[in-house]
Formats: structure tokens, sequence, C-alpha cells
């Protein structure tokens, strides 16, 4: 029996996993530090009964884009971009430690120092909490100085603690469903000296939104081309069967 229906089949259903991925993609365009899913296809061999021209279709994530994102200059204290590979320390929300090019830092008003979209900062000795302050300022290497509120003196600077910069091998790390990347060995990275911030920076999104929308136009055709071999190989098999009662 040929098998071309569930191929056919097969290769529609990547597809649309496929567009998932790069639609995910398109809606992060704006997302700080966000990093693209690489996705790409695949033939895989039918085993059984069938003929040897027929191949499944796969979908594969072989990785993540870890290309910098434009930098955009936005003369905000709180905000810091990331220098190179380095990765900045978080507290995920299974409350283990991860990783993010995010940048767009805010203090709440208990004062957790947090990522725009609310991850805890992991600093020397865990989540950063910052005390009333006048001003804050984080330094190249993550440190955090602050001049305490109603210290009367602006020159008193105080060291509150230092930002968790990690610069792994980019091979050694995975973005995994959170968006955040996690180490493949499941332990924490050592904190690193040659990971650098700059801040008043934000890095954006690496996604290319040209590059995007054509693959998800080719996309759209390859799904429709499955389709349209469904629809042919049941008009096939009908027609068989015509001819089958004619006998």
């Amino acid at each position: 029996m040929d098998r071309s229906l569930y191929i056919a089949m097969s290769g529609a259903k990547q597809s649309l996993l496929a567009q998932s991925s790069n639609a995910n993609n398109l809606a992060n365009m704006q997302t700080t530090g966000f990093k693209s899913d690489l996705d790409w296809f695949r033939n895989r061999p039918v085993t059984g009964a069938g003929y040897p021209t027929r191949v499944y279709a796969m979908i594969e994530k072989p990785g993540t884009d870890f290309s910098t994102g434009a930098l955009q200059t936005t003369g905000r204290d709180l905000d810091v971009a990331i220098n190179g590979t380095g990765l900045m320390a978080v507290q995920g929300e299974d409350g283990k430690e991860a990783y993010t090019k995010a940048g767009d830092l805010r203090i709440t008003p208990e004062g957790l120092l947090q990522t725009g979209t609310g991850l805890q900062v992991i600093g020397q000795n865990g989540p950063i909490t910052v005390p009333p302050s006048e001003k804050l300022t984080i330094g190249s290497d993550g440190t955090i100085t602050i001049i305490p509120l109603g210290s009367g003196n602006a020159t008193t600077l105080q060291v509150l603690d230092r930002i968790k910069l990690v610069k792994p091998e980019m091979a050694d790390v995975e973005k995994q469903g959170d968006g955040l990347l996690h180490p493949k060995n499941k332990l924490p990275l050592a904190a690193s000296a040659d990971a650098s911030l700059t801040t008043g920076v934000l890095e954006g999104s690496n996604v290319q939104g040209f590059s995007a929308m054509t693959e998800m136009i080719e996309l759209a055709r390859n799904f429709e081309l499955q389709t349209k071999v469904m629809k042919n190989v049941d008009d096939n098999s009908a027609a068989s069967a015509k001819l089958m009662q004619m006998a």
C-alpha cells in the first residue's frame, strides 16, 4: 500500500509546527534581548511497505540564533546591555537560576530589582534588594552603587551588590520554553569577570522581520502544497475504487 497520504499529512503537520515557531519569533520582534529560534526540515525514510521514493518530513530545532540584536540608547540608569556573549543571571519562575540578555531593569515598590518581565535579578548572594536611595548607578562590571536616601551628602556612595554576569560557551546553554537560557548540564554557571555591561542602552530582539515574514509565506505555501497532495491522493483512491467496481 502506498503511504503517500500519511506522508503528505506528516508534512502538513510539520509545516504547522514550523509556522508556530516562526510566529513566536515574529511576536517577539520588539521584545528586549529576545533570541530567535532556528528551525529546519529533514527527511526521514519510511519503514515498512511503500515506495523507496517516499520520505517523511520532520521539523527540528537545531538551536537558537545568539547574534546580537540592535542596540538602542535610552539614557535610563536602569537600562543595561550585556556586551558580547555575556548573560545576566535571574531567578526563573521555577525558582532556579537562569540567564537572559534582557536588561530593561526596574525596582519594585518592595525594593526588588527585576527585569521588565518581573524576574528577579541575582547578585552575589541571591536576588538583589535595593533600599530607598537618592540615586542608583550600575557599573560596567555589574556593581550597583547607591546614594542612600537622606544621607545628606550627594558624594556618599555605598556599594550595594554586584549583578551576577556569566560568559559561557553558547554551545553549552539552551533556550527553553520560558524564553530563558539554561545550562545543558543543569548546573549554575560561575560568575565571569570577562562579562560586562553598557548602561543607558538596551539590546533589542535579533529577529529579522523581513526574513521571518518571507519564511512565514514559504511555510504557508508548503502547507498548501501538502494539502493538495492529500486531495490528489484521495481523488486517486476514489478513482481506483470506481475502476474496481466496474471490473
